[in-house]
């Protein structure tokens, strides 16, 4: 699964060593509902509103929502030995097998 890294803070244990928290979320794409608009002027709307998704980036042309996935709460220690570094909204495949969970960049 795909998973995005929303959030890292310091922290500190219980016994007061300093840390990192790390939230990754899932991303995942809605699907588009096709609506067929009945008349002829909801047509041409429609049609407006798609050549503008086309040419500006700044209105999205699919939904995409995140779902909180897994929180690592680590020791500098403990994080240094993962040898990952993780940043905010880098993208990772998370793969879980047998006893192991694995981190692959994704580009």
């Amino acid at each position: 699964m795909r998973v995005r890294v929303q959030r890292i803070e310091s922290i500190r244990d219980p016994d007061g060593n300093l840390g990192k928290r790390i939230e990754l979320v899932e991303e995942r794409v809605m699907p588009k509902f096709v609506v067929q608009p009945s008349t002829e002027e909801a047509k041409m709307i429609q049609g407006m509103v798609q050549a503008l998704q086309q040419q500006l980036p700044i209105i999205p042309q699919h939904s995409q929502f995140s779902l909180p996935k897994v929180i690592l709460f680590l020791t500098e220690e403990e994080y240094e030995a993962l040898g990952i570094d993780f940043d905010v909204n880098q993208t990772y495949e998370l793969e879980l097998s047998g006893k192991a969970v694995k981190f692959r960049k994704t580009p």
